[in-house]
């Protein structure tokens, strides 16, 4: 099934911006730039949101403009307004099982103790959604920083650099996404991660 809703995690506000746990507003910033959208604020879903069409299939890209912790409450009305089902929601947000420029496709499982896919289970009922995992390594190798304290901190030059190309990648994958070509998306994002 293709992708019809895209979401970033994130936290609001531009104290967060450039913090870590704001990978998937990251990854959908990037999206919005390079269509050239413009997020608008929509009340109903206390979100950020825009929509594009490519090949002929529409997507909606949203943004939860409440705490990581309440992300699934925009989630499950836009889901729920548009009709569209958890296989064909994608979540991107930040992986710190995953080192820093790697990026991962993967459709369901348990939420890793991530705060924001664990409200987006609990929303939906379901953990039967896609998610892009995206890299930020772990505090554990960066002299055993706290979790909280590093996933709220800004990543040094090296890493942020790294990231923006595991994002540029997960871009290139986007027609595969809408046209519901999961394999090869996962074929394509993972072989060029591992390389």
């Amino acid at each position: 099934m293709s992708i019809q809703l895209i979401v970033g995690l994130g936290n609001p506000g531009p104290q967060y911006q450039a913090t870590r746990h704001n990978a998937g507003f990251w990854w959908l910033d990037l999206i919005a730039a390079q269509k050239g959208l413009s997020f608008r604020t929509d009340t109903r879903y206390k979100a950020q949101v825009a929509e594009f069409s490519l090949n002929g299939r529409s997507c909606r890209l949203l943004k939860p403009q409440a705490f990581m912790n309440l992300s699934g409450s925009a989630v499950q009305a836009l889901a729920h307004f548009y009709k569209i089902p958890p296989e064909a929601i994608l979540v991107a947000h930040d992986e710190l099982d995953l080192p820093c420029g790697v990026a991962k496709l993967k459709k369901g499982g348990g939420h890793g103790g991530h705060n924001g896919l664990r409200d987006i289970h609990s929303k939906l009922a379901t953990a039967d959604y896609w998610r892009l995992r995206i890299g930020i390594d772990h505090p554990r190798h960066q002299h055993g920083q706290d979790v909280i304290d590093y996933v709220l901190g800004v990543p040094e030059l090296t890493s942020k650099i790294a990231i923006d190309s595991a994002l540029t990648r997960s871009y290139d994958v986007l027609p595969l996404l809408l046209a519901g070509d999961m394999g090869s998306a996962q074929l394509q994002l993972h072989t060029v991660s591992a390389a």
